[in-house]
């Protein structure tokens, strides 16, 4: 197989894979997954750098703002940290057009100098940054080579497959988290209202009133005592249990 060719093995297309299972990571352990592989699956990829990023409001002067980041080695740290120091680059020009941007050979390059200068002096020669955006997650990708035009374009597809995964990782992530958050919420909203109808029923059957009338007195008793509806329907059905009920009206209750 000539050097330049896909080195994207079963075993690496499982990984890859592996990536947009939910539960299996948190988004800094997915970013430092990506940033792994990478070198693993491009050739001539020295090593890598993701970041995950709050999605812009589309206004132009608005700056990306970086909520993580990993780095395959110490040096592309600094590289990244410098640059999110600054604000401007490349990793931000990627951010605002989302559109795959880098150098063939970071030596001749006039764009964005001081990113170019932290590049170099650390034995960058070619890099290539890559986006992507799923739900409300956004997602960098950049690849590092030490010699010029290392990083053949015909196998950029691969890093636009890791870091779609990664994305798809995090997005996954935080929809189930929101759909659980959800669920729970619904679930505490059908006890509390069970709660408040046993209260109800109590009251009911102590005052000789209807459903509409104890729900005006748990109600008048909440807010007299400064007491919230579902507690005072708690302790209620509470007292009930444990006291058969006997000797208490709604007022004892909420003491």
């Amino acid at each position: 197989m000539p050097p330049t060719e896909s080195v994207l093995t079963d075993q690496l297309a499982l990984e890859i894979a592996r990536l947009g299972v939910v539960g299996r990571s948190s988004d800094i352990g997915t970013l430092r997954r990506v940033t792994e592989l990478a070198p693993q699956a491009v050739p001539g990829c020295a090593g890598a750098t993701s970041i995950r990023w709050a999605i812009p409001s589309g206004d132009e002067d608005e700056r990306p703002e970086p909520l993580a980041s990993a780095a395959s080695h110490p040096d592309l740290a600094d590289i990244v940290d410098r640059q999110l120091s600054r604000g401007h680059g490349p990793f931000f020009d990627v951010v605002r057009t989302r559109e795959a941007n880098g150098s063939d050979d970071i030596l001749a390059e006039a764009r964005w100098p001081e990113a170019m200068t932290d590049m170099l002096t650390r034995g960058v020669r070619t890099f290539s940054t890559t986006a992507h955006v799923r739900e409300q997650v956004m997602v960098t990708l950049t690849l590092y080579g030490i010699m010029p035009r290392a990083l053949a374009r015909s196998q950029q597809a691969i890093a636009s497959l890791l870091v779609a995964q990664g994305g798809a990782a995090m997005s996954n992530a935080l929809q189930y988290g929101s759909v659980h958050r959800t669920a729970v919420q619904l679930q505490e909203a059908v006890e509390a209202r069970a709660v408040v109808d046993q209260a109800k029923g109590i009251l009911m059957h102590a005052l000789g009133c209807d459903a509409d009338d104890a729900f005006a007195e748990l109600r008048r008793i909440s807010q007299t005592r400064h007491v919230k509806l579902t507690a005072l329907a708690q302790r209620i059905v509470g007292d009930q249990g444990l006291n058969g009920g006997a000797g208490h009206g709604p007022d004892d209750a909420a003491d």
